[in-house]
């Protein structure tokens, strides 16, 4: 049986046959390329013209479960949707992941009790204030069950108007009404309420005062609310402290060992190692859980860089492209109606490669026409920005032709854009592939 050489259009030679023929064959071959060649050509003497820059695809992966390869899964979902759906894949295409299915693909989850064991090995007193937590059920109650176990008593004091990410608890025009001033003005439940008769949530429909104090209530433990937005006001009323916000915490356990606490700690430093088997993640503790059962937490995920870096490989080998990667979790953006900004997790992305370190390095374009360039119309115009893009600074830090750009962590951007893509809920598409990031516009 003849085996097949080529699979060339007009190619219709063997191996083993004559020399005659397989010179023939040469010949058909050489003719191809030449075609290609010829089309190639024609193609670029059109000038074609790019009318799609960068596109995001959400792609549909499995229900991720403890055990599973995430490197495997990520990379098989990647190539299936490229051949399913026929895009080819290029270098400087983006690949993420969000955090989520890499720590559940980690097994990194912890109970109540677990957290309440760390915290008792911790603190020494039956007494803790606890101080700025985020109004999320989601985020912060099932924390505050395993915090809750492990106490007497707990000072809760809430910053207000709203929480540390834009979760409101009154209308910041009320404070003005009613003459409070939230920088000086330290007030109790009953002040708090006298003042501000509706503290529902806008968008939940829950009064976190409330739905917090119950919590720890129901875990036999007293408590006491208060509202302040000065971390050492709690030293009024315990010097053992719990600070539980995310992006300021490292200010606010400074000030208050400064001004006298005896044991502080952060949410970070708990559960940042293993307790009876516990999930954990050694930089970022609590921060970053999400509710996984009314008593079980799932953590930020570990050793994000190795992921990242075994899945840029992967594909690397089976496809000869470098891919960027990156783990995302929530995206830096705010909600302009309900005031939230979205970050509350430690970091948008806890492992990223190295071609997503930096920032942007764009110019305006509008800035270029209307100030460079206001003379040009039409490809003139085109032709003499795309002329001054490919000649641009690597550096354009202080350069009036980038005023108006985004002044950014480029996984800040991608983070929140994946984060934007994936959503919260049933959309079913975890990974996230990004195509055209990093071209400009005279690519």
């Amino acid at each position: 049986m003849k085996q097949r050489l080529w699979s060339l259009p007009g190619c219709i030679h063997c191996i083993g046959v004559k020399q005659a023929d397989f010179a023939a064959c040469t010949y058909d071959i050489m003719n191809t390329i030449n075609e290609a060649k010829t089309l190639e050509l024609k193609i670029k003497e059109t000038k074609m013209e790019r009318m799609v820059g960068t596109v995001v695809r959400g792609l549909r992966a499995p229900i991720i479960t403890k055990g599973d390869d995430i490197v495997k899964i990520t990379v098989d979902s990647v190539l299936k949707a490229s051949k399913n759906e026929g895009f080819s894949l290029r270098d400087k295409d983006i690949v993420g992941l969000t955090e989520a299915i890499v720590a559940r693909a980690q097994g990194n989850f912890a109970n109540i009790e677990q957290i309440s064991k760390d915290v008792k090995q911790k603190f020494d007193s039956d007494t803790v204030g606890l101080i700025f937590p985020i109004l999320s059920r989601n985020r912060f109650a099932i924390c505050l069950k395993g915090i809750a176990k492990s106490f007497k008593k707990i000072y809760l004091m809430f910053s207000y108007p709203s929480d540390e990410v834009g979760n409101p608890l009154v209308d910041y025009d009320l404070l003005d009404e009613e003459g409070v001033n939230p920088w000086t003005d330290i007030l109790t439940e009953n002040e708090f309420r006298s003042h501000f008769k509706n503290t529902k949530h806008i968008f939940t429909g829950v009064d976190y005062i409330k739905y917090y104090s119950d919590i720890i209530r129901e875990s036999g433990t007293e408590v006491e609310v208060i509202f302040a937005n000065n971390p050492i006001s709690i030293l009024n009323y315990t010097k053992n402290v719990i600070t539980c916000d995310i992006h300021t915490r490292k200010r606010s356990k400074r000030l208050l060992k400064s001004q006298g606490a005896e044991t502080v700690y952060g949410l970070d430093e708990i559960l940042n190692q293993s307790v009876e088997g516990s999930g954990f993640n050694e930089k970022y503790g609590l921060l970053g859980t999400n509710k996984a059962t009314e008593d079980s937490v799932k953590l930020f995920p570990r050793d994000c860089q190795v992921v990242v870096e075994r899945i840029q490989e992967k594909l690397f080998e089976l496809t000869g492209k470098k891919i960027e990667v990156l783990i995302y979790g929530d995206g830096a953006f705010k909600d302009p109606v309900g005031k939230i900004w979205e970050l509350a997790d430690p970091v948008v992305s806890p492992g990223f490669t190295e071609g997503l370190i930096g920032t942007p390095n764009e110019l305006k374009l509008k800035y270029l026409a209307d100030n460079l360039f206001p003379h040009l119309k039409g490809e003139e115009l085109e032709k003499a920005i795309c002329d001054y893009i490919m000649n641009k600074d690597s550096d354009l830090k202080d350069s009036m032709e980038s005023q108006g750009t985004t002044p950014r962590r480029l996984t800040d951007l991608i983070g929140s854009l994946c984060d934007l893509t994936s959503g919260s809920g049933d959309k079913g598409t975890p990974i996230v592939y990004i195509q055209g990031y990093f071209d400009n516009y005279s690519v």
